[in-house]
């Protein structure tokens, strides 16, 4: 009896060894490493680590802007069409406000909406200033209120690995989103 318990338990052992994931390992250079609490479009509270093991493609933008942030929204969108149906535990498409005050979950929910952005791949997130700003400085993007309403700022769409490691920038606003498509389809086949 005591020769099955044991050959039981060292079954059992190896089981659970062979079916649990492995712990991914996040880089120095990774944006998982930022502790900063952010609010989804639904609300909820979540940590950039979350998407951990997904390909992200990630652009900030404010929802009341009238020039720059059409374009970027636009081009996010010709990314996950050109990109083809995914999976949305393997891609994330994030949009990030530098506008947190205006931009709540109602006003992140609508802009989706508006941009038929409705799939479980697409999410908005807002976050404190001093955690906007964090995650700006990490991407190397640059903004600034100029009225209460208007804010001045970069133009870029980021690709991140799974590990949350930048792979790759589109900066402008140049319609050619070829590079940041080939990017993501190449961290989707990792």
């Amino acid at each position: 009896m005591l020769k099955k318990s044991i050959l039981f338990v060292c079954a059992s052992l190896m089981w659970i060894s062979c079916n649990s994931k492995k712990e991914t390992i996040i880089p120095p250079d990774s944006v998982y490493n930022l502790k900063s609490e952010w609010e989804n479009q639904h609300g909820k509270k979540m940590f950039l680590a979350d998407l951990k093991d997904k390909t992200v493609v990630l652009v900030m933008i404010y929802t009341s802007c009238q020039t720059a942030c059409p374009i970027l929204t636009a081009q996010m969108g010709q990314i996950a069409k050109r990109v083809g149906p995914v999976d949305p535990e393997k891609v994330k498409y994030v949009l990030v406000s530098i506008d947190p005050e205006h931009d709540d979950p109602k006003r992140m929910r609508e802009y989706l909406k508006t941009n038929k952005f409705t799939g479980k791949e697409w999410l908005f997130l807002r976050g404190s200033e001093d955690h906007t700003r964090e995650l700006a400085n990490a991407l190397a993007v640059k903004y600034k209120e100029i009225s209460p309403i208007d804010f001045s700022h970069s133009n870029i769409i980021t690709v991140f690995n799974k590990n949350g490691t930048m792979a790759f920038q589109k900066e402008g606003l140049a319609i050619d989103v070829d590079g940041t498509v080939e990017e993501v389809k190449k961290q989707l086949t990792k």
